[in-house]
């Protein structure tokens, strides 16, 4: 079975993009947020390479792929996966059941 693409949402984007700039400016340097892309960018190798690897949610077609405090929310199609959320886990999460419901 071939590779899917992986296609990050605005939303998504959005939200990696929002916690690599706090890490920036909490921490004054770009190590942190430098080594925290690292390690998203091998756990969406591995939805990649293997899209149910990872737990199916209470919402349908949504999985989880977790990274510490973060979680990646995906949704998976015939050709690609689509990550719908960067989620800081220390966030409410009924604001995660908004973003999610609205990527239907």
């Amino acid at each position: 079975m071939a590779q899917r693409e992986i296609i990050w949402t605005r939303t998504a984007d959005i939200q990696l993009i929002g916690v690599l700039e706090y890490w920036v400016n909490r921490n004054k340097s770009k190590l942190f947020a430098e080594a925290l892309l690292k390690i998203v960018t091998k756990k969406t190798l591995q939805i990649a390479d293997n899209p149910k690897l990872f737990r199916a949610t209470h919402m349908e077609a949504v999985r989880m792929a977790p990274l510490g405090h973060y979680s990646i929310f995906y949704k998976i199609t015939e050709k690609a996966i689509f990550i719908i959320a960067f989620w800081d886990n220390r966030q409410d999460p009924k604001r995660l059941l908004e973003i999610i419901r609205s990527k239907k």
